[in-house]
């Protein structure tokens, strides 16, 4: 298999043939972004943006978001198993990384590393990834990237659409059942999808089963939208609940094997996570030609854990209530102007017998200003300026930060500030370069500051300390892109330099025989590049190479935690048309990921591997229906490895072997009552 990635790469270098993104989620520089300071076509931004367009039904057999997006160059993911996972943007995740959903943050104690985000595609119709800060609009924690969760489109005017999809996975015996329906009256609109997904243990590339990695979840999301006059108003709840088991280091003596494909998670160790957002964003045409956006919401987190009893021993709750205020008005013909002010206030409360972080609350402002200068037709300027401050307080909480212990309640006010300049070059169709220079900013988070405590699972004893400055970043970003005849090329290089970068670090301490670890502060430094090669044919046939590779080191000459490792991705992809409502789609790709001796202290260093994917998926229209087939394998060869960003290496678990996939989806259409 090594021999037959490194021939397909000679091809590739030899010919000068490749890759363009995912066949079947397609990427066009044309698509417009929303995620940025306005809504316009990604080559007209200076910010480096992947749009990956969604669907209800997946084709390529993911278990979750992080997975899907971790397709993309540069983008992998943290994973404890299949289900616990988080998305890492060029080596950063955590609070590094920015959720959002609606337009507003996303928060749900995230900082820890064997928690996951705990959302689903479910219902979304396209995903953005910005790769880069953008603390300028959102103040703190997008100092990494930003991933915008942008909602399914509504249908078109006086129609409705129902639709019912299934899929099952062969490594879980599990999958995903949903459905949904929504209508469009013309003025108002709304919506309902409402699923449910069960994952039994996975097995790993020597067919050995994984005790306690399974998971379930169920999902229901609601819109209703409305336009009157000038006022165009949408607004989502999502309600979920999931559960995820988790595997700590001596699992296998701690638990009895129970029935091969069971679901049990009642009495088996496990995350819970409890879900609420309730969010509005309305757009307003002003009468001087200047428009108005207002984004508000709360949401409701709760974070449980059981681990083992049937009783849930950890149990937080994090409410959140935020607003996004934008306005923007163009004050020339090459002048545009945006104003926006966003505020947050959190409030982070336990409800459980064991605590690893305080009683809080915290509370965020930013104010920014950005002018968008065009010159010519070609060539845009971008400049911004943002402020903000962040203020915590945490509160008496037994165990944690009582007066026999190091860390006691605090206060802390932080201030900061950002900027942002760019520009985007755009001769014709096929010629992009972008470039951009920015700032990024985090205060510390909760558990940096606050925590005390052991911390099950990987039996470490974390202390925190409130006197951490703020984590501040420089960045410098470039994209290219060149297209000739049937070939592109894209290139993206990035450089980061990390001023009081926070990282959790061991000590000589010990606490009743578990090892003592603390957040340290210093400088740390990343660079690394992206590169796509294609080619494509009259739309049908698609040949492609993609690399990602990245070096992140603190000063002291020690590489952080989980650097990704180096990765190769050549793929195919082939679309044939069967007749006028019938297409086929095929794709294959082999992930050849470097061996990973690029490692912190105390970090294992992994070997190469490689995962051979490929699927075949068609599509038929009838009168009112369509219909949507799939199958997909992913570890085709059910190799046995050890991902560099798993951290069940720790515990000698590989990861998941050869996983079948089917999918269907059925589309009902027609026209909306009158």
């Amino acid at each position: 298999m090594k021999r037959l990635v490194l021939l397909i790469v000679l091809l590739n270098t030899r010919t000068g043939i490749c890759q363009a993104p995912d066949t079947l989620k397609s990427i066009p520089l044309q698509s417009v972004i929303v995620t940025a300071y306005k809504d316009k076509p990604s080559r007209e931004t200076s910010l480096s943006i992947t749009t990956l367009k969604m669907d209800s039904l997946n084709y390529e057999g993911h278990f979750n978001l992080s997975d899907l997006v971790s397709k993309t160059p540069g983008v992998n993911m943290l994973s404890t198993g299949i289900g616990i996972v988080k998305p890492v943007i060029r080596g950063l995740y955590g609070n590094r990384i920015l959720i959002l959903i609606s337009g507003l943050k996303f928060d749900n104690q995230q900082w820890q590393e064997e928690h996951g985000l705990g959302l689903s595609d479910f219902g979304l119709s396209k995903v953005e990834l910005i790769k880069g800060p953008m603390s300028v609009l959102y103040g703190t924690e997008a100092i990494g990237g930003i991933i915008n969760l942008v909602e399914e489109e509504k249908p078109k005017p006086m129609t409705h659409e129902s639709d019912f999809s299934m899929k099952l996975n062969s490594n879980t015996l599990g999958g995903i059942l949903q459905a949904g329906y929504k209508v469009n009256n013309g003025r108002t609109r709304w919506r309902i999808r409402a699923g449910l997904e069960n994952n039994a243990d996975y097995s790993d590339g020597n067919n050995k089963r994984i005790l306690n990695s399974r998971f379930d979840g169920y999902h229901l999301k609601t819109t209703f939208g409305f336009q009157k006059n000038n006022w165009t108003s949408t607004t989502n709840l999502l309600s979920s609940f999931s559960r995820f088991g988790f595997i700590f280091n001596d699992i296998y003596t701690f638990l009895t094997p129970d029935n091969r494909w069971s679901r049990n998670l009642n009495d088996n160790p496990a995350h819970l996570v409890l879900l609420n957002i309730l969010s509005s964003e309305n757009k307003f045409i002003l009468k001087n030609d200047s428009k108005l956006s207002l984004n508000i919401g709360i949401q409701s987190n709760s974070r449980m854990e059981n681990e083992g009893s049937g009783k849930i021993s950890l149990n937080m709750h994090l409410f959140t209530a935020q607003y996004l205020l934008k306005w923007e008005k163009l004050v020339s013909l090459k002048n545009r102007i945006i104003v926006s002010n966003f505020g947050s206030f959190e409030d982070n409360k336990n409800f459980g017998s064991r605590k690893i972080i305080p009683d809080a609350k915290m509370q965020e402002s930013n104010f920014s200003v950005y002018l968008e200068t065009t010159k010519g037709q070609h060539l845009i300027f971008e400049n911004g300026i943002g402020t903000g401050e962040k203020y915590i307080k945490t509160y008496f909480t037994a165990t944690v930060n009582s007066p026999d212990k190091e860390v006691h309640p605090f206060s802390k006010f932080s201030p900061y500030y950002n900027l942002f300049s760019g520009l985007t070059y755009f001769p014709n169709n096929q010629f992009n370069i972008k470039a951009n220079i920015a700032t990024g900013v985090r205060i510390a988070n909760l558990a940096e500051l606050s925590s005390n405590g052991l911390h099950e699972g990987i039996f470490t004893y974390e202390i925190g300390d409130p006197k951490l400055k703020n984590e501040q970043n420089i960045s410098l970003n470039l994209y290219a892109m060149y297209s000739f005849g049937a070939f592109q090329i894209y290139a993206s290089p990035f450089y980061n330099y990390f001023i009081n970068y926070i990282y959790l670090t061991p000590t000589n301490e010990t606490w009743f025989g578990s090892p003592v670890y603390r957040y340290k502060q210093q400088n740390a430094k990343q660079f690394g590049s992206e590169l796509t090669l294609s080619f494509k044919s009259e739309q049908s046939f698609q040949y492609s190479l993609s690399y990602s590779g990245m070096i992140s080191k603190t000063a002291d000459g020690n590489f952080t935690p989980f650097n990704p490792a180096q990765k190769i991705t050549p793929s195919i992809n082939f679309k044939w048309k069967v007749n006028r409502s019938k297409d086929v789609l095929f794709f294959a790709n082999i992930d050849y990921y470097f061996p990973q001796k690029n490692i912190a202290p105390n970090e294992i260093p992994t070997s190469d591997y490689t995962l051979l994917n490929a699927g075949l998926s068609t599509s038929w229209k009838t009168v009112g229906k369509t219909f949507y087939l799939s199958l997909s394998g992913n570890n085709l060869l059910n190799n046995a490895y050890y991902d560099h960003l798993s951290r069940f290496k720790y515990f000698g678990l590989l990861n998941i072997g050869r996983n079948i996939a089917i999918q269907l989806k059925i589309r009902f259409s027609g026209e909306a009552a009158h």
